[in-house]
């Protein structure tokens, strides 16, 4: 539960969907950009991979934080 008696569901699910329609702007307006982006992410280092998932889930943590 959270502290208003919702339940975390109320605002996993609405997050989601938003992320999702967040993901595919990028391949619905540009889908040779995006291509391009995935071949970059190909050339990495899996070192280089982890860091930028690390950075991702600190910033979204971040801002949940922020958020609450």
């Amino acid at each position: 539960m959270t502290p208003d008696g919702g339940s975390w569901t109320d605002w996993l699910w609405p997050a989601l969907g938003l992320m999702l329609v967040i993901e595919g702007l990028m391949p619905l307006l540009h889908p040779q950009g995006w291509r391009e982006v995935f071949r970059r992410v190909l050339a990495m280092q899996d070192g280089q991979i982890r860091f930028i998932g690390m950075a991702s889930i600190a910033i979204g943590a971040l801002l949940l934080w922020l958020a609450s």
